[in-house]
């Protein structure tokens, strides 16, 4: 019997074959702890070396839980869910998967949500059903013809998703990233610019930022405020980065044409948070990164970064490096 154990922190995936796989000379067993567990109580039990993570938290009474834990392992690219300083101080490795190809799936979902919302599919599927027909001009629609999409925060997938919007003919794209340089945005054709002057401008405000103490609220009541009512916001980055309750105010009181939303300040998301109940608003479940291909190569590739710790070497993608 292997005699270490990797803990997995779910909600996850269908199995850990891949990461049994991967791990199968290293002497040890990778055990799920079910949503419904109570993580502290359960790592107390395993005293995992290695802990596998995507969205639950992960702090110091985590941490206090596993004195043989070597590595935390995000599944996905932010690592907002970890405390970075507690694993510091304790010598662990935390580390995450950049890179895992999603630009298509995460600018995709972005461009699915717009269009949803753009045309107003949902009510119109869900009235058609009801046996309603030609709601026509009661509920407009506006016109996107050379529209602007603004763009908080332009790396892979903000570019990716700007390649798709200009493909229905979005004429201008505008950014706002401090990390991206004058140069880069000029050979990929977009204009960088502030926040308000973003706001003000876009039809379509699009979010790809990651999510730290300086995003945080990115997105508030005072630049919503500079919104066009025709303006549609979408976020498939984090929930964090959006004033939700800034945000449902203005789509109930018709400042803001529509939103479409995958991601939470807290997930699952709360039946009480209002944007559950604003007009005009398309919700999905933090499932934008999601395919086939996109799992099977986070899973590959976290495991792979535990193993690298386990064979003595430092993580690929180390994120707290001390």
């Amino acid at each position: 019997m292997p005699t270490r154990t990797v803990a997995v922190l779910e909600p996850g995936y269908a199995t850990y074959d891949t990461e049994r796989t991967i791990l199968s000379e290293q002497d040890v067993r990778v055990v799920p702890v079910g949503v419904g567990s109570d993580a502290v109580s359960a790592l107390r039990e395993l005293d995992p070396v290695a802990v596998m993570v995507r969205e639950r938290p992960v702090t110091a009474a985590e941490f206090d839980s596993c004195p043989s834990l070597k590595v935390v392992v995000r599944y996905g690219v932010g690592v907002d869910n970890i405390d970075l300083d507690c694993a510091s101080s304790r010598g662990i490795y935390v580390a995450n998967i950049p890179d895992y190809g999603a630009d298509n799936e995460v600018s995709e979902h972005a461009l699915a949500l717009y269009l949803s919302v753009q045309r107003r599919i949902p009510g119109r599927d869900r009235d058609v059903r009801l046996g309603k027909w030609g709601i026509g001009q009661r509920e407009t629609i506006p016109s996107r013809e050379n529209s602007i999409l603004g763009l908080i925060g332009c790396g892979r997938i903000g570019l990716a998703t700007a390649r798709k919007f200009r493909a229905l003919g979005f004429g201008r794209v505008l950014a706002f990233d401090p990390h991206l340089s004058s140069a880069h945005a000029a050979s990929a054709d977009v204009d960088l610019v502030d926040l308000d002057t973003l706001c003000r401008l876009a039809d379509v405000v699009s979010l790809h930022a990651p999510l730290t103490a300086d995003t945080r609220h990115i997105l508030n009541a005072g630049n919503i405020a500079l919104m066009k009512p025709q303006s549609v916001v979408v976020n498939v980055s984090r929930g964090g980065l959006v004033d939700e309750a800034a945000l449902a105010a203005a789509l109930h009181e018709g400042r803001v044409f529509g939103a479409g939303i995958d991601v939470f300040e807290s997930e699952p998301v709360s039946p009480d948070n209002p944007l559950l109940s604003a007009p005009n608003t398309v919700i999905t479940d933090h499932t934008a990164w999601y395919s086939e291909r996109s799992v099977a190569v986070l899973q590959t590739n976290a495991a792979s970064e535990v193993k690298r710790v386990l064979t003595g070497d430092p993580p690929m993608s180390w994120v707290n490096r001390w």
